[in-house]
């Protein structure tokens, strides 16, 4: 398994490991629920460094951008950040990922950590207008430091004024005495917080700062285990439950994400999903919350009052905040709309459950 410049840190911390994306990675330290409720209410720190990270530069990467990726790079001003997919020519996708404009012709683009390999082959071989492509993500370390209380600790380690930093932008300087770190008011939780880009060699400095500095708020690490149900209740994607390569994204609620202002935009699968925009659906992603007791998992399939199947659950697992069973699925587009009672068939039992308005978590 690879490894990440933090991997030794999380073994002497006692997390429990197992392999995602081929990395060994912390799944938890102290116990999901725990450290689920401390990034909510204080703050917690991933380690992502398992995530890629691509550069494109040079006079024709915004037109590559404006092929590949759903949204408008157009739009983008140094310093701010998109979140995109890449459609796949079929009507799915081939992943998501966020896009960094980190200068005029030179941006960062962030895929999943388990599609590098598959994500940077499909950027080269659409790369058909001669953009310069860098895959750099085995020179880059990801911390995820997230929770309310994540501003106050980092302010005791930059000069940058992270109240400034609006959501969905970023700023470059000194971190913990390291130089040329990435600063990103970004994340994967709904808890607010911020994202650090770096080197490699900084990484032991930087944990050991943020943890020194994050003494008096009770920072805490955090595992893959509760990033999962955190983003499970703001309902965001999860490529390989919520999103692949069979859904596209207007089918997965992401219209926002998938933009047609520019009329000379030659985005893949663009008229296709135009059509879809326009309302030619025949299922979508809703959200939903158990009524009966019992936890909705990937594969269960979603059926209606009379016991026909209707959809499949693509993500579920049992809310630390709400403490019920929570979930988000595929449905046909009778069974859309907030309030329509559906179940969930869980080892021969049909459980009782309603499609609602996500996030689960206000």
């Amino acid at each position: 398994m690879k490894t990440t410049p933090f991997t030794d840190v999380h073994i002497a911390l006692g997390a429990k490991m197992a392999e995602f994306a081929g990395y060994n990675m912390p799944i938890e330290y102290s116990g999901i629920t725990e450290e689920h409720l401390n990034v909510v209410n204080n703050v917690g720190v991933f380690d992502v460094s398992h995530m890629g990270e691509f550069w494109v530069k040079g006079p024709n990467a915004l037109a590559f951008l404006q092929k590949v990726s759903s949204n408008d790079a157009s739009k983008l001003a140094i310093g701010q950040v998109q979140y995109c997919c890449f459609p796949n020519g079929k009507g799915g996708i081939v992943d998501d990922f966020l896009l960094y404009r980190y200068d005029e012709d030179k941006y960062m683009m962030v895929p999943n950590a388990a599609n590098i390999e598959k994500d940077w082959e499909w950027c080269k071989a659409q790369n058909t207008m001669g953009a310069a492509l860098e895959n750099a993500s085995d020179q880059i370390a990801q911390l995820a430091v997230q929770g309310p209380n994540a501003i106050k600790v980092m302010q005791k380690l930059t000069d940058i004024n992270l109240s400034e930093i609006e959501y969905y932008n970023f700023k470059v300087g000194f971190f913990a005495g390291c130089p040329n770190v990435i600063i990103s008011a970004t994340g994967y939780t709904g808890a607010g917080g911020f994202e650090l880009y770096f080197y490699p060699d900084y990484a032991k400095k930087i944990w050991d700062a943020l943890f020194e500095a994050g003494k008096e708020e009770g920072i805490m690490p955090a595992g893959l285990g509760c990033r999962d149900t955190l983003r499970l209740e703001m309902c965001f994607c999860l490529y390989g439950h919520d999103i692949d390569d069979t859904h596209s994204p207007i089918e997965a609620g992401l219209g926002w994400i998938t933009k047609f202002t520019d009329d000379k935009k030659e985005m893949i699968d663009r008229a296709l999903l135009e059509e879809q925009k326009a309302g030619k659906l025949t299922r979508k992603l809703v959200a939903f919350e158990m009524i009966d007791k019992g936890i909705p998992r990937q594969h269960y399939d979603i059926v209606n009052e009379q016991g026909e199947v209707i959809g499949v659950v693509t993500s579920g697992s049992m809310s630390p905040c709400l403490k019920k069973g929570i979930g988000m699925g595929y449905v046909t587009m009778d069974y859309t709309k907030v309030g329509t009672p559906i179940a969930i068939s869980v080892r021969g039992r049909n459980l009782k459950a309603e499609v609602v308005k996500g996030p689960f978590r206000k």
